[in-house]
């Protein structure tokens, strides 16, 4: 099993103390609609995750940008609602992690971009090169 997606809006870490409060609660709700129709991962899995942030998410107190764990943590828990809600664990299936973020720009809007992917598709085309 293999899932890509694009999830629309403006990621929030799990912990939001400034700013737009309201905006954790939205995001979570963003990527709950938008993988609610996503296949379910069954086993344990790989995890790409690219965040897109606003430049609002880059103060000058804060010139590197949100936290990655804090917004891992609120994008993995919203996604144990949907793609992990059948694996024992939920999000805890993902024997590894990638995640990276960037600044938004017109042609590039704020969201996260998702590749999630099961153990036995990988060896499966590991098996093929053999």
């Amino acid at each position: 099993m293999k899932i890509k997606a694009f999830i629309s809006g403006e990621p929030y870490c799990q912990n939001k103390n400034r700013g737009n409060i309201l905006g954790k609660k939205r995001w979570s709700q963003a990527i709950i609609e938008a993988t609610q129709n996503l296949p379910k991962i069954t086993s344990d899995c790989t995890a790409e995750i690219m965040f897109v942030l606003p430049k609002n998410k880059y103060p000058t107190d804060h010139p590197y940008g949100s936290d990655l764990d804090n917004l891992l943590k609120r994008l993995l828990d919203a996604l144990n609602e949907t793609v992990f809600s059948d694996v024992p664990g939920k999000d805890g299936a993902i024997v590894e992690v990638t995640a990276s973020k960037r600044k938004s720009s017109d042609n590039d809007p704020p969201g996260a971009y998702i590749k999630i992917q099961e153990i036995k598709l990988i060896e499966a085309d590991c098996a093929k090169v053999d």
